[in-house]
């Protein structure tokens, strides 16, 4: 018991399992969908995206952290909007598009970096818990209250454009509306993990545990409790991880997600191993 609540005694520990909480409200769900449209590593994407906004927003802002969110979400957006128009005019794949942005800002994010006296990159990569201290906090809780309102807004059109896409456009639903709606939420959740998480990281904490849900829930409405379930468990797990054991929070979190999403492959009630052996063990 010692172990597990002397490093929470801390005021920088509490705020930053009180962020991780509300991030794991808030991305889990995000990443369920993402997993559902088929857009699993868009988040990937949108993560490595947004490094050249933050280093601006550092260069700007004088390391401010709200400087550095805004130069993100800016970032961000623009990642998404420029691989979206870029499919629409050459005709070619979305995905392919936003591989070659991507690739693009995050080198130009790290020569920013790179070039810049002052700036610790391993920090804005990887993250550190003593960054966060009552403005991360802020920015952490404000970008998931937002994303979880505005998914809140959107969910059944956005739910209904990821099952059925022609009929959303037979009836004129606008589901490019809702799609670009839906991936700044997305840039918003990512932004809001980097203090804590660092700009690579961030994405672990919304997309392991939305990919291990589907090992513990069928319907949608049950794999979005189970993600944010492991979501909780990975957070907390983490920073015992990242306290005891001196290393970055951001890893620390995404190697905890990542045991759970094992576990699940593994041993979980549907879809796993162990579910595909016992299966036909049990018609025998």
């Amino acid at each position: 018991m010692h172990w597990l609540l002397e490093p929470f005694a801390l005021g920088f520990m509490r705020r930053a399992l009180a962020g991780c909480v509300a991030l794991s409200l808030a991305g889990p769900p995000l990443g369920v969908l993402l997993v559902l449209r088929r857009m699993s590593l868009t988040s990937d994407a949108l993560q490595h995206g947004i490094l050249p906004g933050v280093a601006l927003g550092a260069l700007a802002g004088g390391f401010s952290l709200w400087a550095m969110g805004l130069g993100g979400v800016l970032a961000g957006f623009s990642v998404a909007l420029l691989a979206g128009w870029l499919a629409r005019a050459s005709g070619g794949r979305e995905d392919s598009q936003l591989a070659g942005v991507y690739l693009v800002a995050l080198a130009l994010g790290v020569a920013i970096v790179s070039a810049t006296r002052g700036v610790d990159l391993a920090h804005l990569l990887f993250g550190s818990v003593m960054a966060v201290d009552d403005a991360a906090l802020l920015l952490m809780a404000g970008a998931a209250s937002v994303a979880l309102l505005g998914l809140a807004v959107i969910w059944r059109p956005l739910v209904l454009e990821s099952f059925d896409p022609g009929f959303m456009r037979a009836v004129g639903g606008r589901g490019g509306v809702w799609h670009l709606g839906f991936m700044g939420l997305v840039v918003l959740c990512v932004v809001g993990g980097f203090a804590a998480l660092g700009t690579l990281m961030s994405v672990g904490l919304m997309m392991l545990p939305a990919v291990a849900a589907r090992h513990f829930a069928a319907e949608l409405a049950g794999q979005v409790r189970a993600a944010v379930g492991l979501a909780l468990v990975s957070s907390v797990a983490g920073l015992l991880l990242s306290f005891h054991a001196d290393v970055p929070a951001g890893p620390a979190i995404v190697l905890s997600a990542g045991a759970l999403w094992a576990a699940g492959l593994l041993a979980g009630p549907r879809e796993s191993l162990r579910a595909r052996v016992w299966r036909p063990h049990l018609r025998g």
